[in-house]
């Protein structure tokens, strides 16, 4: 009788851990982590020639890199608007990086929360400027005003204001491996936002003079201007140029002297090196997942919320819509999405906008109303979505805050690009457009907008940019009247 009663009960364990088993898989843990002004092309993995990220390299080998993501407004606060919200900035509001989420505006996170999720935010929110309080959909949040510091950051850890010794990478990775750690009964959804690489860029100590050795110049596009609107010229020598401050690593500006690439080389080194520490992190999140036998049930994610010039066109900084400012890293590690052992480069276009639709999926949530995105879930599975998108249109408004960069509308296809400027009044654009064949010009270096033998494939991108604008609702464009790039610096405090 007790052996019978024994087997009994061991039936009953196992089946217990079958059906958690079955549920965990249904509703797994999610871990996001989100890089500021992170350059798809800024990773071991993929193809950088110097930097060394191992632990970000397994998420790719274990998992899928998506080889072409895209934001489609390269500025933080609307790209992370639009990771959370699925919607493009014009529909979600965040336009400019001083604009609060709106608090009734539907969101993965408010979703999964409302589904049974623990939640929790840590690190850099950046949507209001001087705003450091809990924001919907989560139950935990430590956040700070505006940018931070890479040292000695004031935060608001859920409640709590005070400054938090040690290096900002450090600092977030230590406060979310404490709440990983903690009790629960509930699947739970976990967003790290990285303060890196964005400017100023300062290195951990020990990543200080990792890269001193390497030779570092000025690409050679930046000199190459005679067939880019005028604009892109004006800006050489601003807070956006490569002759200008350069986030303070030049300290008298502008200098267009050859000897002045030193200071674009220091620059680079410090970016590279902020990147080591957020390696660093990720092999820590990794490790204590799977010391708690979670890493398998946790679709973690490594992302960037736009990308960044690094002197391409003469141009440091983001928001234009040429290659290094819209393009991201995006990797995905979930055994449920793609096997451990089968790991997947995926090569269509794949944008911020796709984010929450297909995280709410993975998760078993519902799905967002009316998101411009749409998941990529079956198109991983499989391989194949025969409806998946062959273009989409990109949106920036000038801002006065930054007087750098246009209005900027335009269309990428798997092979071309159209880029136009409108002045913001309804009138004529008064800056030459640009138009790239990405298939035998990756690098952009020539703009065929006056080759005549494009016209047709001009006429037929307006034409898509009209219609994609019209199906996500910019039927009536409302922008920012363009005042011009102009000299003046930004104000210290928005930096």
């Amino acid at each position: 009788m007790r052996t019978v009663c024994s087997a009994l009960l061991a039936g009953t364990f196992l089946l217990a851990a079958s059906l958690d088993a079955a549920k965990a898989a249904e509703h797994p843990n999610v871990v996001f982590v989100l890089c500021d002004d992170l350059r798809w092309d800024t990773l071991g993995c993929s193809g950088h020639p110097y930097l060394k990220t191992p632990n970000i390299d397994r998420l790719a080998a274990e998992g899928v890199r998506f080889a072409n993501t895209f934001c489609t407004t390269s500025l933080c606060s609307p790209s992370r608007a639009s990771i959370l919200s699925g919607l493009y900035a014009h529909k979600h509001g965040v336009r400019d990086n001083f604009t609060e989420l709106p608090a009734a505006l539907p969101t993965f996170p408010k979703l999964m929360q409302a589904g049974g999720y623990e939640t929790a935010y840590i690190g850099k929110w950046h949507m209001g400027e001087d705003n450091d309080e809990k924001r919907p959909g989560f139950d935990y949040f430590a956040t700070h005003k505006g940018q931070g510091k890479y040292f000695d950051t004031e935060f608001n850890v859920d409640g709590e204001r005070r400054v938090v010794p040690g290096y900002y990478t450090t600092v977030v990775t230590d406060l979310a491996i404490d709440w990983l750690k903690r009790d629960r009964a509930k699947p739970f959804l976990l967003m790290l936002g990285q303060k890196a690489p964005h400017s100023f860029y300062t290195p951990e100590p020990k990543y200080e003079h990792t890269f001193d050795e390497v030779k570092i110049e000025y690409p050679a596009s930046a000199f190459a201007l005679d067939d880019k609107p005028t604009w892109i010229k004006d800006r050489l020598y601003t807070w956006h140029g490569i002759y200008g401050p350069l986030f303070e690593w030049r300290k008298k500006f502008p200098d267009d002297s050859p000897a002045a690439v030193k200071d674009f080389a220091a620059m680079q080194r410090a970016y590279w090196g902020t990147l080591q520490s957020v390696d660093d992190s990720v092999g820590r999140l990794v490790a204590q997942l799977q010391q708690a036998g979670q890493l398998d049930n946790t679709v973690f994610v490594f992302m960037g919320d736009n990308g960044l010039l690094a002197g391409e066109h003469g141009m440091v900084d983001k928001r234009t819509m040429h290659e290094a400012s819209i393009r991201i890293p995006l990797i995905v590690r979930y055994p449920g999405l793609t096997p451990v052992d089968k790991p997947k480069v995926e090569t269509r276009q794949v944008l911020t906008l796709d984010m929450a639709p297909s995280l709410l999926e993975l998760t078993g949530m519902p799905s967002l109303p009316q998101a411009d995105g749409r998941s990529w879930v079956t198109l991983v599975r499989t391989g194949d979505d025969p409806a998946w998108r062959k273009a989409w249109f990109y949106e920036y408004n000038y801002e006065k805050q930054f007087p750098y960069t246009p209005n900027v509308r335009g269309v990428r296809t798997e092979r071309w690009k159209y880029i136009h400027y409108p002045h913001g009044d309804g009138g004529s654009d008064r800056h030459l457009a640009e138009l790239y064949d990405l298939q035998a010009d990756p690098g952009e270096s020539k703009n065929l907008i006056k080759d005549p033998s494009s016209a047709s494939v001009v006429a037929e991108l307006q034409s898509e940019l009209a219609a994609l604008m019209q199906a996500a609702g910019l039927t009536h464009d409302r922008m920012p009247l363009d005042e011009g790039v102009k000299q003046v610096l930004p104000d210290a405090k928005i930096r």
